[in-house]
Parts: C-alpha cells; structure tokens; sequence
C-alpha cells in the first residue's frame, strides 16, 4: 500500500459527510447543548485566502472537541450576502448582484468543504434570500411598532402608549427619545386627531423612526456610508469625495438600551478591549443640561451639556458644530462668508476625521454673543469642526482653564481664560483638577461635591438647565440609498410613513435596470416600475444597511425553515444562545453591538429567553502576509550611431535586470564598500551580456549611465512562484509581458533569492496564497494543522508556506504508527507497555487543558511530540493508537476518520467517539532524581524509589562516600530531605 495520500482520504470523507449529513443537529436532545459559531461572512469574488480560515478552523476544533466530550453541537455556516460590493459591480457590468453573490458563495462553500468543516450546511441561511429577510423586515415592524417606557424599563407594544394617550393625553408619559420632537395634548385633543396627527404625534415615540439626520453623502456612490465605509474624507470603495448632509433617514432608537448594553458588558465572557471599546462608545456620563441665552436674539438660545458645571464660572466662549441648527440664524452680517467656508470645509471631512485630529485648531466666529448665566458676562460663540452635531447638543461651553483642547483653541484665538479653582496651574496648560475650592459667585469657597450641587439646585430653581445623564451613543442610521439589500416595509399615506401588514411579507426586492440612482437623485429603487403598496401607495425607497440582517443570523440558525416564527420557541428555549462566537474585533462597535441591541429589544417582547446573544467571544488574529520583492537595477543606456549609419535600437531588445538579494541588501546597506563591490559585479556581467545583445547592431556604440547614478526599486512578485524564498525565473518571466526579457544576477549558486517583508494581504501586494494551492499540494489537515500551529490564536502571525512541509512531514509520521514503512495497516492487540502509556495520557491531558484554554498552538505542539515519542517507542498498539487518533481528529479530521475506520469502526462514526479518559496513575514515576546538595552547592544526583521516605533516604545519604569526597571526611549536622525534590547535607 502507498504511503499517506492526503488528498484522496480528504475528498473521500467529505463526500461521506455531506451524504449521510454527519454534523447535522438535532434541536432536542438528552444531552447538554453547545452552540459554536463563526461571524457572518461577506462571499467577496476573490474568495478565500489562507487567513480567513483561521477562526474558522479553531471553532472547528472546538465543536468537534465538545462533540467528543458528549455535547449536541451546534455550528452552523451561512452568508451574509447583500452588500456594497455586489452592487457596485452590477453598476459596472450590468449584472444583477443576484448573479456574482450566487457565484460568489459557491466558490465559498466549495473552498469551505475543502476544508474539512464539521457544518451542518442544512441550516445554511443567507441574508439576501426573501425567506430570511422576510424575518428582518418583520423584526423591523415590530421596532416600528414599539415604543421604550421608562417607568417599566423595556420595549412595549405601541398599544400600551395608545392607552395612555387615551386616559392621559401626552401628560405624565416618561419615553425614551427627544422630548422636544414630541408635542403636548390631552386626553380629549387626542380622540379629536385625525388618523394623519395621531401617526405623527405618535412617530417621535416609536423606536423605529425617521428625523433629518446628519449622513455621510456620497454623490460618487448615491448613497449614504456608515463611518467604517469613509476615509480620509473619500468612501474606502472607489475613492470619492463624501460630504456631511441633513437628509431624511430612518433611525433604531439603540440610545434606548444604552444604560442596559453597558450592564449586560458584565455578565458576559468577552475580551476586556472589545468590552471597554463598547463602553466607551456608549459613553455614560453624569452631569447637567445648561441654557445659554443669545444676546439680541430673544428666542434663541443654546444648550449644552457638560460633566463638569462646577466650572461654568469659566466657561468663557461657546464652541456650536458647524451644522448646528443656529449657525445660520446667528451669524451676522461681517461674519457670514468665513463661517459659510468653513461650514462647506467641514462638510468634506468625516466624523471620524474630525476626532481623530487632536492636533489642528481651526474654527470661525459667527459675530454673536451669548451670555454665561451665571457671570451674566457676554462670551463669544464660534464653530469648530471639533464639536459634532450629534454628540450632546451640538454645542459645549468652553472653558480653557480645564479643558486642554478648550486651552489650545483659546491660545489660538486670543480668547479669555479664567482660573476656576484656586489649586489649578494654567500656566502653560489646562488643569482639569478638582481639588482645591472654588473662586467665583454662588460657589466661592465651596469643594468640588458642595459647588456641583449648588450648581444643578441654582439651574433647575431657575429654570435654565438640569442635572441629567448622558450617553455617547446616537441611534443607529438604518436607511441606505442602494439597491442590493432589504427594502424598509414602509409605504407612505398623504405623506404619512405605514408599516407594511405582516402578512404581506417579504417585501420583496423589485427587478429594475440599472443598479444606480435616477437621473433625479433618487435611490436605485426610484427605477421600479409600478412598484407601490396595494396598487396606489409609494413604498420607502431605501433599504435596509448590511448589519440589519446579521443582527439577529445566529437566531435563524436554531431554526432556519420555519415558515411561522422567525425562531419556533422550542428551539430557541433549547439554544437560548451562542456558547462561544469567533470573529474579528473591528465589529465591536458595529455588529456586536447592534446585536445585542436587537436581542434586548426581541427579550422586552418576550420572544427570546437569553439576556445575551452571544455568551463567550474570542476574536482571532490576523495572518499576516509574507511578502516577497526582485530588485530592478534601475540602468539607462545611452547609444550613438557610427559615422555613416543611422540605426535605431528597439529598447525592448535590452533587457530590464533584477538583482538577487544579497546584491540588494549590499546596495541598500549604506556601507560604501559594499555597495562599491555590488555595483561592480552588476554592471561587469550586465555588461557582457549588453555585448552579446549588441552583435545584431555593429554600428553602434553603446554606453551603461555610471555607478553614482545607480539605484535599484523592490518590487512585489508573487508568492506563488517562490519556494523558500527562490523565485522561479521562468514562471517569472511569464507571469507578466513586461518581465519576458528579465535578466538575473544570481546568488554564487546560481539561484535568485527574493527580499522578504511582513505585511496585510493583500492582492496588490502579490502575497495572497490560495488555500487550494496549498490542500492540492499538503492536504487539508496539513494546513488546519499549520494555521494552528503558528502561534496563539488572538495575536497577528505572519504567513510562510515554507512551514508547511513540517506539518506534513508530522502527519506522515503519524500514518506510519499505523502503517509501517508506509505498507499495511499494522495495528496489534498487543498490550501497552508503562512508557507508551505515559506519553498517552499526557497528551490526553495536554490536548483537553489546551483546548479548554483555547490554547491550539500548544495541542498540535504536544501532539508533535507525542508522535515522536512513540515513533521512538516502535509503537504499534491498539490501545494506544485508538485513543490517539482521538485525541487528533478535531485538528485533522480527515486522517482521523480513515484511520478510525481501518480500526474497525463505523465509517464516519469519529464524531461519536468518547473522549479519552485520563488517568492520573500512568504519570506516577516509579523512581525521583534526587540532586544531592552539601551547605547548599549541589553535588551529587541520587535516585531513589518514587515511594521512599525521608529517613530511608537520609540513610542511603549517609552511608554513601559523598562526604568523604566532597566534604573532607566532615560529619553531617544535618541531613534535610524534601520528598521529591531534593536532600541538603549540613557540615
């Protein structure tokens, strides 16, 4: 029989899989339950590369490794398939995103199953299928539908509001949301509303809303982008400019359960980064809302909102965003062209931008004067791009002596600064202290509790302003000007939004024929023809962004083909929630956010039992690639014709030359001896070669530039056409036109060694290895195996396929445990000897450890070495062997599996296997290595039985000949034994 042939064993099993539907699970069962999943993938075109399967690999392990242990498992696979990309690439082509997303997700499952994944594909789910989002859209209307009571702390049923009004009118009602969006009535007003004010008194209520809301406009895109999608002021796809704008958009009121989402951050088992980047997003602070009156302007006046009102009395100007809605109105007259400029300046800059740049100082006075209620002082008011529009109020009372970026901006403008406390040193920077008492007005004399307190009493007793808590947050922009994604189940009635019924779900996405918005400006969905709600009503033309659907996947994976409930209660009272969740930390503040969000809001309206969604977290590391470079020489020639003959020379007839990367490295040095000697070499053998070249063109005198004007360029090349770091010159030479007339300065064994450099892959960087590559040429289990064993799974790991040979090279050696000299299978029934048992139940112990640590470098470590081990034991044996292809079939399940069987199991049965039993007895060593010491400087080593006691060791120390020959004959004073350890002779 052949040696180890890893891709027939992998294709045969996983065949067998998929027909007898090995992984798939049963939502009943006696035994306990575990639920572990992968985050949502996006199916791009460029399919897979060898870091994606990282995270996906490692809850792969997991969930075989809890299915040997006896749990009903859990892991589904699905496709979170409407996105930016797909439509972006029906604009180009013409080809509806339906078509490359289906593509698309084939070559993903296709490369999916190559790797050997224990899925249960028959819970598959996509995000774009109208039998999914028929669900989200349903989710959608009852957020609609829903208000957030604050008596109650929950989501409740619009008809408990109704009720209310109905009693009550507006009085009395305690609702999350902006309470000046809402209007006062009683109880007889409201049952005199006509269907259209009712709906609109009721909107500013609903916890799906819609309210002119500053976007990130894309004209380039004809859509709004998230922040994630805007850098550097340009959209991440396609580069275009992307401006702030107030448009109409539809809103989830997350603000809601923000006090909620901070609080569950406790109760779950999730990486303290990700954690306290949500809390920082979220924000809480305590402090105190504040009115500003605006000289001249009797109906004007500015909020603001500041933890630290114990400093009002040195708030010394007032900073609004440059999109508040005041700018204009208070602008004056002189002022009005360099605030507008600056209002157009901040328009083409992001959020993110503007909080990221701590370092500029820039800003505009609009002319006007507010006055500080407390100094009844006027202060300036400015914009500043610094301040945003829907952070707070959009607008903050500066005060320089406390605030450090306040400090800079007054410095900057010549603007007052006034010492608050008398500990503060302002010298040369703000000081935010709270020590010390305090200088000015109501709170002269006061600490900083007593002038706080003072401080809200004085405001709420006048009626300017309040002690109030605050949240970072803002609610979720849920509208996007695109096509490839859910459509909104709204229509519009005398300009009035209605939730599609929910019987007429899904709203299914129209054909329409192209993928951009109309010649008017409106979204794509504006082109559907004679697309309207029962005939005659316009329905909402955005959609829905790309989270809406992945919000909530994880509860359609329980119970995917039910056609009644997004969830039957059953199945969801079995899975409550996932056990553990892999996926990167960039979505801390996107999708796991938001889905805790949706789960919340679900857990209000009692359709879900768990308080989380997702129990444990682990965010896996990234591959880095490993990117390799050839060095162009960078050599011009110049050439003139002999007297009589004008000839020209076709440049393509000279050669572009690449130095290898010894030369490179001399060259790049800085030692000029080196580079001296390098240059040489390169220009004596470009040179000989420049003459065989030259034969065709006799009259001609050819000249290479000088050496001082050399220099030479890395260039990216494909790793796929190098192999331990050798580049192969001839599929060099093929792989692009302008590289068929390279020439090479070799190493001195004739070889071209390439430059090496870390970084992301990426396919501009030529570094992106394809996992089919690499399972065509090591197999499956080789590259599950390798990805583990780069190191551990959270921390960033580069790329080398030159490693990939050792694990091979491991998995040959364990066939020939079974098979040896790669001939038969050669399993005995012989009984195991005290060693081969020892490095068993070591590894036994070793693999469960790791992987209930999430330790998977150090398992195939261990597994490395007892392979080793019993390879150098002759090892042969059935009760050795069994346990052991156990103890491996969660890293290389196809091996595992056609090993199990020729043992004589059940084909495919591996995954109802026991987990070994470790049995502590196998470790006890029968004999101790004592080191002999003598005043303390170790001496001798002795061995004893392991069951030896202290005065039978001190014996055999006496009455041995080390004190005679290491202590001059002296007599002991004391003999100290410690049992297993070590024995200390005191002279």
């Amino acid at each position: 029989m052949p040696g180890y042939q890893p891709q027939d064993i992998e294709k045969k099993w996983q065949a067998h899989w998929k027909e007898h539907n090995t992984f798939k699970a049963e939502n009943q069962s006696d035994k306990p339950k575990y639920y572990v999943l992968d985050m949502f993938p996006y199916p791009s075109g460029a399919g897979l590369h060898v870091g994606h399967p990282l995270g996906y690999i490692a809850s792969d392990i997991v969930a075989r490794y809890k299915r040997l242990q006896g749990y009903n498992v859990l892991h589904p696979m699905g496709f979170d398939s409407f996105g930016l990309p797909a439509e972006q690439y029906a604009i180009q082509t013409g080809q509806h995103p339906a078509l490359t997303t289906e593509q698309n997700i084939s070559t993903y499952i296709k490369q999916l199953s190559s790797l050997g994944f224990s899925y249960d594909w028959s819970r598959e789910v996509r995000t774009s299928d109208p039998a999914y989002y028929k669900w989200t859209q349903w989710i959608f209307l009852k957020l609609f539908n829903s208000w957030y009571n604050l008596d109650t702390d929950r989501a409740e049923p619009l008809k408990t509001l109704l009720e209310k009004f109905e009693q009550n009118g507006s009085e009395g009602i305690r609702a999350a949301g902006d309470e000046e969006e809402r209007h006062s009535f009683t109880a007889g007003q409201w049952k005199m509303f006509t269907e259209k004010q009712k709906l609109q008194a009721v909107h500013p209520y609903r916890l799906a809303y819609q309210q002119d809301t500053y976007v990130n406009w894309c004209p380039g895109l004809g859509t709004v982008l998230s922040n994630d999608e805007v850098k550097d002021g340009l959209s991440e796809r396609g580069g275009f400019p992307v401006e702030r704008r107030l448009m109409p958009q539809w809103n989830l009121r997350i603000t809601a359960y923000a006090d909620r989402l901070l609080q569950g951050l406790d109760t779950i088992d999730w990486p303290d980064a990700v954690k306290e980047m949500q809390r920082n997003w979220i924000g809480k602070s305590i402090g105190a809302e504040v009115t500003f009156q605006v000289q001249g302007h009797e109906q004007a006046q500015i909020k603001v909102y500041t933890t630290r009102v114990d400093t009002i009395y040195g708030a010394t100007f007032l900073v609004l965003a440059p999109e508040h809605e005041l700018v204009k109105e208070l602008t004056t007259p002189g002022q009005q062209q360099a605030v507008q400029d600056y209002v157009d300046a901040t328009k083409r800059r992001s959020e993110r931008d503007r909080m990221a740049d701590t370092k500029t100082v820039s800003g505009a006075f609009t002319g006007a004067y507010a006055v500080n209620p407390f100094t009844n002082e006027p202060i300036q008011i400015w914009i500043a791009d610094y301040v945003l529009a829907g952070y707070g109020t959009g607008a903050v009372m500066a005060v320089p002596s406390g605030d450090q970026r306040d400090y800079v901006f007054a410095k900057h403008f010549n603007l007052p600064i006034v010492q608050v406390v008398d500990q503060q040193q302002i010298d040369e920077q703000a000081d935010p202290t709270k020590e010390g008492l305090y200088l000015h007005g109501l709170i002269q004399g006061q600490n900083y509790k007593q002038a706080t307190q003072t401080l809200i009493q004085e405001l709420e007793q006048r009626g300017i302003g309040k002690g109030k808590t605050n949240f970072r947050i803002r609610d979720a922009i849920f509208g996007r000007q695109r096509y490839w994604g859910e459509p909104i189940p709204i229509y519009y009635k005398d300009g009035v939004a209605y939730g599609v019924a929910e019987a007429d779900l899904p709203l299914v996405l129209p054909e329409i024929d192209e993928y951009k918005p109309t010649e008017t400006g409106e979204p794509p969905l504006g082109r559907a023809k004679d697309w309207k709600y029962k005939g005659q009503y316009d329905y909402e033309l955005s959609t829905m962004p790309g989270w809406a659907g992945s919000s909530w996947y994880y509860l359609r994976y329980m119970d995917p083909h039910n056609a009644e409930r997004f969830v039957g209660e059953e199945a969801e009272q079995y899975w409550r929630n996932v056990d553990l969740y892999l996926g990167g930390a960039e979505h801390a503040t996107g999708h796991l956010l938001y889905s805790r969000f949706w789960h919340l809001f679900l857990k209000d309206l009692g359709l879900v039992t768990a308080n989380e969604p997702f129990q444990k977290l682990i965010n896996q590391g990234m591959i880095l690639g490993r990117s390799n470079f050839v060095y162009r020489a960078n050599l011009s020639y110049t050439y003139t014709s002999n007297p009589g003959h004008n000839l020209t020379i076709d440049p393509k007839d000279f050669p572009t030359l690449y130095v290898s990367n010894s030369i490179a490295k001399a060259i790049l040095s800085g030692d000029a001896s080196e580079k001296s000697k390098a240059i040489d070499k390169i220009f004596s053998l470009y040179s000989s070669r420049i003459e065989k070249l030259l034969l065709g063109y006799r009259y001609v005198s050819f000249h290479v530039t000088t050496p001082e004007d050399f220099s030479i360029t890395p260039l990216h090349v494909d790793v796929n056409i190098v192999e331990n770091d050798v580049l192969d010159v001839e599929a060099f030479k093929n792989w692009r036109e302008e590289y068929a007339n390279a020439e090479f300065i070799l190493e001195d064994n004739g070889t071209y060694v390439v430059g090496v450099e870390v970084e992301k892959m990426s396919k501009s960087k030529y570094n992106v290895v394809n996992p089919d590559t690499l399972i065509e040429k090591f197999g499956a289990d080789a590259l599950r195996l390798y990805e583990m064993f780069l190191g551990p799974l959270e921390q960033f790991k580069p790329w080398n396929t030159n490693g990939m040979s050792g694990v091979a090279g491991f998995l040959k050696k364990l066939w020939r445990l079974y098979h040896p000299q790669d001939g038969d299978f050669a399993v005995t029934e012989e009984a195991a000897k005290p060693a081969e048992l020892k490095a068993l139940h070591k590894a036994i112990r070793k693999v469960e450890e790791d992987i209930e640590k999430f330790s998977f470098n150090t398992t195939v470590s261990a597994l490395m070495i007892t392979v080793n081990e019993l390879t150098a034991l002759d090892t042969h044996k059935r009760a050795i062997l069994e346990p052991l292809v156990v103890l491996l079939s969660p890293y290389a399940p196809h091996l595992s599996e056609e090993l199990w069987q020729k043992l004589g199991h059940a084909p495919g049965s591996i995954s109802q296997a026991a987990y070994p039993e470790f049995r502590e007895e196998y470790l006890v060593e029968d004999t101790v290595n004592y080191p002999v010491a003598i005043n303390g400087k170790v001496r001798e080593q002795l061995q004893f039985p392991a069951t030896a006691t202290a005065p039978e060791i001190e014996a055999a120390v006496r009455a041995t000949d080390i004190l005679a020959r290491f202590a001059e004959g002296k007599e002991a004073k004391k003999v100290i034994v410690v049992p297993g350890r070590m024995v200390n002779i005191v002279v």
